[in-house]
């Protein structure tokens, strides 16, 4: 079992906790011949309880449930331990805050539980509802969830982030010892082969084409090796597998879906099953990788730069021996001159022996055309 594994099983068996603790205050709570725990305050709770393990998957549906069943709960007379049970929508707030992708969605968790509290001060008739006790009460029964919630959610942010740095230490640790033994030993190999072949005399003409093929296998796989050198200091190598080509076109569509939902309107030959295939699957694992970053670059430019009004047009097809790929939009104001992305993107081409062209086309659009060989030729630099 992994160490990320541990944390994840512990917080699936806490999600289960109140199934147990809420019961467990409920009869601590019935004392005979004094107080029972009304029948239906015990059906409150439960829900409650169960509302909580289904915020696994709608967090904040749960949190809005449990703070809607607290309101008659703190109407209710309660007594001892059982009072507890209605703050279970306090913990249903750090649960949304610390998970929730969108502050919309925190506010909304925060919203409803700050209605049940005050609606549970409103209906204590010996106080005053609007009071100093009052705002003190909101404060510390709303803010100090959420701000529990903020810090256990910078810590899981800080874990991976320490975590995604452990594995780009230990991918650029195994690049170095790559480059070091590996790739050293591969070119020393190709030179050696080299100088045998002209050292040969004339009539070894059958050990001269055996000796062409090996250096020829031995400079595509130092090439091979070279270009798995850079995709190992890759930061986000981890999110995509590298030889799967069903993962890679996944991820493309993925891609293609979030710039639909920033509102351009998209004409993708990913559309159709068929035109995935053609020409994309061809490639190896590096050219794959390379394919969906291009890709991936051009539409988050195509969503910081681009014009909602245009066509953003993703293709990509076979030619020859070539997969060329092809990102084409309306550019608000004037076009833009190359920035990092775009650099990274020329260098990404370039290493697998392919080209990369980005600017005004004929027809007044933005275009990135990046062409990737199926086979790369070996070489030694």
């Amino acid at each position: 079992m992994s160490r990320t594994e541990v944390p994840d099983r512990i917080q699936r068996y806490m999600r289960y906790a109140p199934l147990v603790v809420v019961p467990c205050l409920l009869i601590a709570s019935t004392y005979p011949g004094e107080y029972r725990v009304p029948v239906t305050y015990w059906m409150l709770s439960m829900l409650s309880a169960l509302a909580f393990v289904a915020g696994r998957r709608w967090p904040v549906f749960a949190s809005l449930v449990i703070s809607a069943l607290a309101v008659p709960m703190f109407v209710a007379d309660a007594w001892g331990l059982s009072e507890l049970v209605p703050y279970l929508g306090a913990v249903a707030v750090v649960d949304v805050t610390m998970r929730a992708e969108r502050r919309e969605m925190v506010a909304v968790s925060a919203a409803g539980w700050c209605g049940s509290v005050l609606a549970g001060i409103w209906f204590e008739s010996h106080e005053a509802f609007f009071s100093v006790t009052t705002a003190v009460k909101v404060l510390a029964y709303v803010g100090l969830p959420l701000l529990l919630g903020l810090y256990l959610r910078s810590q899981r942010e800080l874990a991976a982030n320490n975590l995604a740095q452990t594995r780009a230490a230990e991918r650029s640790a195994l690049a170095r010892e790559l480059h070091d033994l590996v790739a050293h030993h591969m070119a020393s190999i190709v030179l050696r082969i080299g100088v045998a072949q002209h050292v040969l005399a004339p009539q070894d003409e059958a050990v001269r084409e055996v000796l062409a093929d090996v250096r020829a296998t031995a400079s595509d796989a130092l090439a091979d090796i070279r270009r798995l050198l850079v995709a190992l200091r890759d930061p986000s190598l981890g999110e995509v597998a590298l030889v799967e080509p069903d993962a890679v076109d996944a991820e493309i569509g993925a891609a293609i879906d979030r710039v639909r939902a920033a509102g351009f309107e998209v004409q993708s030959v990913f559309d159709t099953q068929e035109n995935v295939e053609s020409g994309a699957a061809d490639l190896d694992a590096i050219g794959r990788l390379t394919l969906l970053r291009v890709i991936q670059e051009s539409l988050t430019n195509v969503m910081k730069h681009g014009d909602k009004k245009g066509l953003v047009s993703v293709s990509v097809g076979r030619d020859d021996n070539r997969v060329h790929v092809r990102v084409v939009n309306d550019v608000e104001g004037s076009p833009r001159n190359a920035g990092h992305g775009l650099v990274g993107m020329q260098e990404r081409a370039e290493l697998v022996g392919g080209e990369m062209t980005a600017g005004t086309n004929s027809d007044g659009k933005w275009e990135v055309h990046v062409s990737i060989p199926l086979v790369v030729s070996g070489g030694v630099s």
